[in-house]
């Protein structure tokens, strides 16, 4: 499998996590059969749109490419007829987010590096192209975005991230590198939202600051 081949399977690999993801939020939301398809397709493709706009990569490939729609629509499928397998796993939607963050945020690196961006910018988009989708899931179904709250999350996809471009810089980049760096982001979001890791919060000292100050 060449180097195109393998990142052109990753991205579709995290656009079917993300579309499942979009799908059961959806589902869980009561959406008719085309809001579900409809919110599988923009939390699938809409992190990637950014970054293939923010690198000149026009027109996206989740818009001119059609296996994209086509894996966001079996996404849609499968969420619905496997109702019952779904209802079964302990926080779906959080799962299969897990498994995309980690994908995208790989994929969106390496993406960036190919077109010729340095490390810092291939990093940022991978960020971006990682939890994008995330975020317009939670904003269309009035959901506080898993990014503005105390989880690990972007911190995950950047961790994917970085290690990525520093497999690409240290000429270690093979086949199996970008499944180690998504390994690592999925580890890292997952671990935390098991074990309850968070980042540190101010809410506390701002309160008594308030207080003291009044």
């Amino acid at each position: 499998m060449t180097s195109h081949a393998l990142y052109t399977f990753l991205d579709l690999c995290g656009t079917f996590a993300f579309a499942i993801s979009g799908a059961v939020a959806a589902r869980q939301k009561g959406l008719d059969l085309f809001g579900i398809a409809a919110v599988a397709f923009m939390v699938a493709c809409g992190g990637g749109i950014v970054r293939d706009v923010c690198i000149g990569a026009v027109p996206p490939v989740g818009l001119s490419d059609w296996r994209y729609l086509a894996a966001a629509l079996l996404a849609s499928a499968l969420t619905i007829v496997a109702r019952p397998l779904v209802d079964r796993m302990d926080k779906p939607v959080m799962f299969f987010d897990a498994i995309g963050l980690g994908i995208f945020a790989v994929a969106g690196a390496q993406k960036s590096l190919a077109y010729g961006h340095n490390a810092e910018l291939a990093i940022l988009l991978g960020v971006a192209s990682a939890v994008g989708g995330g975020i317009m899931r939670d904003v269309l179904l009035s959901r506080i975005p898993a990014i503005l709250t105390r989880e690990i999350y972007a911190s995950a996809a950047l961790l994917g991230a970085i290690v990525q471009v520093g497999f690409f810089y240290s000429g270690i980049a093979t086949w199996w590198t970008p499944w180690v760096a998504t390994a690592v982001a999925v580890f890292i979001r997952l671990a935390s939202l098991y074990f309850g890791w968070g980042l540190p919060a101010f809410q506390k000292r701002q309160r008594l600051r308030e207080r003291h100050d009044n």
